[in-house]
């Protein structure tokens, strides 16, 4: 399907992805490097100072660079932080714990420490995810549809594979271990592996609750074709099944808001939308 008509819900799609908070937020910075953002509603500055030192950590409201933040000190980054994380997960502000940790880059790109997945959203953390798109030879997509378990968009239909990238990995590293996760599939015997493009998402995120949640997530999108007869399989327990469709399918899907927001962004781009 060419770019125009029936495609007209790509660029409302497209400006969702790029909103700005639902409620006001402090910059946080970590040992003199921004690196993420709170709202306002999350702490007591009060109480989070004196909770902060009896963690062995300075947090407090402070003029940073001219405008209200938060200022983090501490000696140990990654343990200040998943300190901060442990208290929003007990007042019921995270998103789901997963028992993973994810790079937390200052405003220069600089890695300052990890942090706990489920806390990323609230604290306004720049995350990264790596997607795959596999066709099959006859020109047919493999596309794979969430478990009916999973937190965000359960039942929906995604690429072939999409998953995080948790610290301490290469792009490379996460999309092999992630395809072999979500899809039973090593990446060697997929044929024409490339990179494809990137789609940027700022927007507001329900984790955390009450508006407090903001979503900062760069995916890198991959395609490769999946060789005849190479049948993907589960293996994480988080997708429900997979489906080989046509283009006219696909298509059919994209238009009746089938995939997810993001599944739905980077199959447009490779559609050339």
């Amino acid at each position: 399907m060419p770019a125009g008509a029936g495609t007209q819900w790509v660029q409302p799609l497209r400006q969702a992805s790029q909103q700005p908070p639902q409620a006001p937020r402090w910059p946080l910075w970590c040992n003199g490097q921004r690196i993420g953002s709170v709202a306002e509603a999350v702490f007591d500055a009060a109480q989070a100072t004196v909770w902060a030192r009896q963690q062995g950590f300075v947090l407090e409201a402070a003029t940073v660079q001219g405008a209200q933040a938060w200022q983090l000190q501490a000696d140990d980054p990654t343990a200040a932080l998943n300190a901060m994380a442990q208290l929003l997960r007990t007042q019921g502000r995270c998103g789901p714990w997963r028992n993973e940790q994810l790079d937390v880059h200052g405003q220069d790109g600089a890695l300052v420490a990890t942090v706990e997945r489920g806390a990323v959203r609230v604290l306004g953390v720049a995350t990264q995810a790596v997607h795959l798109l596999g066709s099959a030879p006859d020109g047919r997509m493999w596309v794979q549809q969430r478990a009916l378990n999973k937190p965000t968009h359960p039942g929906k239909w995604d690429t072939l594979m999409g998953g995080m990238v948790s610290a301490g990995d290469s792009l490379q590293t996460a999309l092999a271990r992630e395809t072999q996760e979500e899809a039973g599939l090593d990446l060697a015997p997929l044929q024409q592996l490339r990179r494809g493009g990137q789609v940027d998402f700022a927007c507001p995120s329900e984790e955390g609750g009450d508006g407090t949640g903001y979503m900062l997530e760069s995916i890198q999108w991959f395609h490769a074709v999946v060789p005849q007869g190479v049948q993907p399989q589960n293996m994480d327990g988080e997708v429900a099944q997979f489906q080989c469709i046509t283009p006219q399918q696909l298509q059919a899907w994209l238009l009746q808001d089938c995939f997810t927001p993001e599944a739905s962004l980077i199959l447009a781009d490779h559609l050339g939308w």
